[in-house]
């Protein structure tokens, strides 16, 4: 695609982020989802931006905070929101819930609750693809806490070792939970930092920043493409709502109402509308139109899910083990 086609296309995967997780925090109290969600607006950027840089083929791997992942690599959202509704016609068919998404169409290998527990399996992807000699690369998604599990070292250290095809991507909100990054680790600690003692290739940078996280990904993948090993990409950002569940969090006081309006002001998704009117890629009208298309397609995927059936308890031991 050419460079305008880019823009529209970084926008259109935030904004269908934005609008299906806004619409779960709407509908949420209807109590007809009955799993947890962990929802990711204002991250909107590093999903986008990071799938925008992969090929279909590529892998991603998730975390508990999946939906941006999934919807940014292209995954089915009809299929998603019937898995979040707990319905046969969910992707897992409505086994897993919100926690447990995959897509092996577009390469969303999966989401997996355990903190930490993807980047080995991504790596194991990555080893796959270097055994048989493919140029397919995996990325793994994970937020700052993760990389405080013994696994994330091991995993790392095996990629620098086998020069793999692979994308570390930390998603760094400032939090694990409710406990912010000043409670938890050294003044001026970084990932990225860390992971340079491991011999891999890191680089810190703007995660609400769209352009920014495409172009670091891109050059990431491109490396690991042509065999030249991984990439730690560590993105700073912010999540508007609650760790878990579609509420706000000030009452808890682990943040500032102050730093929440500060970082509301860099909005991925509204500061990348803005760039494209300034840029003249799309002008209002158009992009009204953009946006009220994609409003009818989440709308059509909230229904598709309501009215998809509820799984047959004679199915509910199987499939679940590989034969």
């Amino acid at each position: 695609m050419n460079a305008q086609e880019l823009q529209l296309d970084l926008y259109k995967r935030m904004l269908l982020i934005r609008l299906v997780e806004e619409k779960i925090a709407e509908v949420y109290k209807e109590q007809e989802m009955r799993c947890p969600t962990h929802l990711c607006v204002g991250q909107e950027a590093i999903s986008a931006g990071v799938c925008a840089a992969l090929e279909k083929s590529d892998i991603v791997m998730s975390t508990h905070r999946s939906h941006g992942h999934f919807l940014g690599k292209g995954g089915n959202l009809k299929k998603m929101m019937a898995e979040i509704y707990g319905r046969a016609d969910g992707c897992c068919n409505g086994k897993g819930g919100s926690m447990h998404l995959v897509d092996l169409e577009v390469g969303f290998m999966g989401a997996v609750p355990i903190v930490g527990s993807t980047t080995p399996i991504a790596v194991g992807t990555a080893f796959g693809s270097w055994l048989r000699g493919e140029d397919t690369v995996s990325a793994t998604f994970f937020g700052e806490a993760s990389t405080e599990e013994g696994v994330f070292h091991e995993s790392i250290q095996f990629a620098v070792l086998k020069q793999l095809p692979i994308v570390f991507v930390c998603e760094n909100n400032g939090f694990s939970v409710n406990t912010p990054l000043e409670d938890r680790r050294p003044d001026g600690f970084r990932i990225a930092e860390m992971v340079k003692g491991h011999g891999m290739e890191s680089h810190i940078a703007e995660g609400n920043d769209v352009q920014t996280v495409y172009e670091l990904s891109r050059m990431a993948v491109d490396k690991a493409r042509a065999g030249n090993g991984p990439t730690l990409l560590e993105f700073d950002t912010y999540r508007w709502r609650e760790h878990c569940g579609p509420n706000d969090d000030h009452h808890l006081e682990c943040r500032s109402l102050e730093d929440f309006e500060q970082w509301k002001t860099c909005c991925p998704v509204a500061s990348h509308r803005q760039h494209l009117l300034a840029a003249s890629i799309m002008d209002e009208s158009a992009l009204k139109q953009f946006e009220s298309d994609m409003e009818n397609e989440v709308e059509e995927a909230f229904a598709f899910a309501k009215q998809s059936p509820q799984p047959d308890p004679a199915t509910a031991s199987g499939p679940i083990y590989a034969s």
